[in-house]
């Protein structure tokens, strides 16, 4: 059924932004929603737009060490509606979850973050440091307009950001048993491997480049790129499309066109990695195009005034302390970390992102608020 319940703000504020169908590059006034509490709460409030993509960038404070709560507005389609139990952009209570799309990826961290940033202000309205918020319509798709152009504006102004919470689910099973304190590096690779196309009967007469590509390919899947280390599993090659051939069964294909891509640690780089494809390839004899195209670096919050927030936070909520961890995907953390910020993920369960029937727990929504409001009273108040 439709939320009607309208005692919690975090949970009415979700249900407004889960309203507005924000899919990729569309913010469709979620920003302008968020914007105008804030700016109530005394932020100043600046909208940056590049190309297509809306964005925001709020501050609260004249001086000190600056606090962002960072984020994004745009959600992936719905899919087919026919497997929605309800309007994915209608926030619908089923049991005790709430069901939408972004509900856990990631609108119910948004209103939170805004809830605690309100109640923070309210109580310490005179509170040390800053507080900063990053938001974007740009994050599930290409990420060449959202965070990045930010932080490129904010460099060039000499904007200095110590600490950054990204309100990506980052919750496993429970609310906050697992944090993010970084993330590895992503790097793909488009390889076009080059052959002979001929009649299948007549193999001397053509060069099979499926044929030629094996070994090699066999080779760079079993590089033992590096160990790994006490916060980085070890660096993994993963191929995810092989193509080749017409169709037919009695044609030798011309080329063979190979995707993969590396998930690394900090104790490779990328150009190292490229040097290290590139000469297996070469070992092989083979002939080949290979273009590279660099999603991420790998980035890494040590134990510091950041984690500890969090952790403690965490634990006073739940009663539990929370796991820390490198793994899963790619972020906007990754653009935003190489500023010198720390930089750690904090938000729900993220059994359900991308699916049909996303979902949050209905208990989780105020829960997260208080989290968020946990951290800011552990860095920002002496």
């Amino acid at each position: 059924m439709p939320i009607t319940d309208k005692k919690d703000p975090t949970l009415e504020l979700t249900r407004q932004l889960i309203a507005r169908p924000s899919v990729t590059p569309a913010d469709s006034g979620c920003q302008e929603l968020m914007g105008e509490r804030l700016a109530r709460a005394g932020f100043v409030v600046e909208n940056m737009r590049f190309g297509d993509v809306d964005n925001l960038w709020a501050t609260r404070g004249e001086q000190g060490p600056l606090l962002v709560f960072a984020g994004h507005t745009d959600v992936v389609p719905p899919g087919d509606m026919a497997t929605w139990q309800s309007d994915p952009f209608e926030a619908t209570v089923a049991g005790d979850e709430l069901i939408g799309r972004g509900a856990a990826d990631m609108k119910a961290s948004l209103a939170a973050m805004v809830v605690a940033c309100e109640s923070f202000v309210s109580a310490h309205p005179e509170h040390t440091g800053r507080i900063g918020f990053l938001i974007t319509s740009d994050e599930e798709g290409p990420a060449k307009e959202g965070t990045v152009k930010v932080m490129e504006t904010l460099t060039a102004r000499g904007e200095r950001i110590e600490w950054c919470v990204v309100g990506e689910p980052s919750s496993t099973q429970k609310l906050g048993d697992l944090v993010k304190n970084g993330r590895r590096g992503s790097l793909n690779a488009t390889l076009l491997i080059h052959g002979k196309q001929g009649h299948i009967a007549y193999p001397h007469l053509a060069e099979n480049p499926i044929h030629r590509a094996l070994m090699a390919l066999d080779a760079l899947v079993n590089e033992p790129w590096d160990a790994g280390n006490d916060f980085f599993d070890p660096t993994s090659l993963q191929i995810s499309t092989i193509q080749a051939g017409q169709g037919v069964t009695n044609v030798i294909p011309g080329s063979l066109r190979v995707l993969f891509n590396l998930r690394f640690s900090t104790e490779v780089t990328a150009d190292a990695i490229r040097e290290r494809c590139e000469t297996i390839l070469n070992q092989y004899e083979l002939r080949y195009d290979v273009e590279w195209s660099l999603s991420g670096e790998p980035f890494l919050t040590v134990p510091g005034a950041l984690l500890d927030a969090v952790k403690c936070s965490i634990e006073a909520v739940t009663g539990q302390q929370p796991a820390v961890s490198t793994g899963g995907g790619t972020s906007d953390g990754r653009f935003i970390a190489p500023s010198g910020a720390q930089v750690v993920e904090v938000g729900h369960i993220n059994e359900t992102i991308h699916q049909c029937n996303e979902r949050v727990k209905l208990a989780d929504i105020p829960r997260l608020t208080e989290i968020y409001q946990g951290i800011l009273d552990r860095l920002l108040v002496d």
